[in-house]
């Protein structure tokens, strides 16, 4: 009379049991209705302890179905509990298989494994997801609450030991998919992307080698490369390079060495841009009108600033007499530090806040660094003229190509 309520939901707590019905997460897309993630339909094995009717059956044939240690089947189904999870991620046609067993109180679930048709093709834009289908890195933790969708729950009625009752009708609650996510990388210019910079690993025996492709009318990526890649569905292991000059890790070292592997230099790192920045010299001159297409440098192969030598990719004798459009496809260093002397301290610095060198563009992944701008730029004459050829400050690449691209669309 006074707790109905109270009680009835008690009982019902009691007599049902609750299964998760995973939800499909969003898709991938690239620019052309490619996609580059998707998913997989695997199954999850578990256990009910009070349904199972012959506990040595189940035991020996999960175990011989997936190849598990028995001690650790066994003790899952001698386990007390609502239900134990044996396996997840199990391949369709195996979960199948045992589902044909008709093993009591073995309950096989349909779920779904991330899947990257084209394995490694940007996998440090595109990041990947953990045993939980939930984003770990870049696109995939970026955009999760759009991908990952609403899971659904199976109802099932049991008596009061916990054994389903057989002609109890289930209650299910559907899973919800989540939302694809379509993105301005295009395949084929990223597929291409990378093999130049493969080749530009070995001829230059490097490190890395990065390479952006963007718009620069509207910031639109269609490449990122990070070479190199590492395999989206594998990308927990390191590779065999790694492991030989590792022989031997500590838990640590391991994941610091996997972090390293799925950095994104494009975004996450800073560097000198070098005689890459001598175009955005370029356009503050222009911009300032303190110099034209006639105005004539001379170059004798160094120049000293403030006591310090500084000298040009060609030595003496230098280029020699050029005008501005000859200095800039000789790319030479003294014309530059010329130019940026035109210019001025003051103005020079703030053109590398207009162009926003010293903060993030914004770009929707994660891990983004902010460039690195000396103060001394604004007031030392030397500091100019390094900056002038791009040298003692840092920028991102990202944040280097989007300046090009606003000196490409005026």
């Amino acid at each position: 009379l006074f707790c109905s309520e109270h009680y009835s939901q008690m009982a019902e707590d009691l007599h049902q049991r609750e299964r998760t019905i995973k939800a499909a997460r969003g898709r991938i897309i690239d620019a052309n209705g490619v996609v580059i993630a998707d998913n997989r339909t695997v199954c999850t094995i578990s256990v009910i302890h009070s349904q199972i009717t012959d506990p040595e059956l189940v035991v020996s044939t999960l175990c011989d179905k997936l190849g598990l240690d028995r001690e650790l089947v066994q003790k899952k189904v001698e386990k007390r509990s609502s239900r134990e999870i044996i396996k997840t991620n199990v391949d369709k046609p195996l979960g199948d298989a045992i589902r044909d067993c008709k093993l009591n109180g073995v309950k096989v679930d349909e779920d779904y494994k991330r899947y990257y048709p084209y394995d490694s093709l940007a996998s440090k834009v595109l990041g990947f997801t953990g045993g939980d289908n939930q984003g770990i890195i870049g696109l995939e933790v970026k955009y999760e609450p759009y991908l990952k969708g609403r899971n659904g729950t199976i109802l099932t009625m049991t008596d009061a030991r916990g054994v389903e009752l057989e002609n109890a009708a289930e209650d299910r609650i559907e899973p919800i998919a989540g939302n694809d996510l379509r993105v301005s990388l295009d395949v084929n210019i990223q597929k291409y992307a990378e093999q130049l910079a493969y080749q530009v690993l070995e001829k230059k025996n490097a490190k890395a080698v990065s390479i952006i492709v963007m718009n620069p009318q509207n910031g639109e990526i269609y490449a990122m490369v990070n070479v190199p890649e590492f395999d989206l569905n594998d990308p927990f292991t390191l590779s065999e390079e790694t492991l030989d000059a590792h022989p031997s890790l500590t838990e640590k070292e391991r994941q610091d060495l996997l972090n390293q592997m799925w950095r994104n230099a494009c975004i996450n790192d800073t560097y000198e841009p070098g005689s890459t920045f001598k175009t955005l010299t370029l356009a503050m001159a222009l911009e300032e009108n303190v110099v034209d297409l006639n105005t004539g440098f001379y170059c004798s192969g160094s120049v000293k600033i403030e006591g310090e030598t500084i000298n040009c990719s060609k030595r003496a004798p230098g280029h020699g007499q050029q005008n501005l459009t000859q200095a800039f496809a000789n790319s030479c260093n003294p014309a530059f530090i010329n130019i940026g002397l035109r210019i001025g301290n003051d103005k020079f610095y703030q053109y590398m806040l207009d162009f926003g060198l010293t903060e993030k563009t914004g770009v929707d992944t994660t891990g983004e660094a902010s460039g690195f701008v000396n103060s001394e730029i604004k007031y030392s004459t030397l500091a100019l003229a390094c900056y002038a050829f791009g040298q003692n400050f840092n920028v991102t690449p990202l944040a280097l190509i989007a300046a090009q691209a606003a000196c490409v669309n005026g």
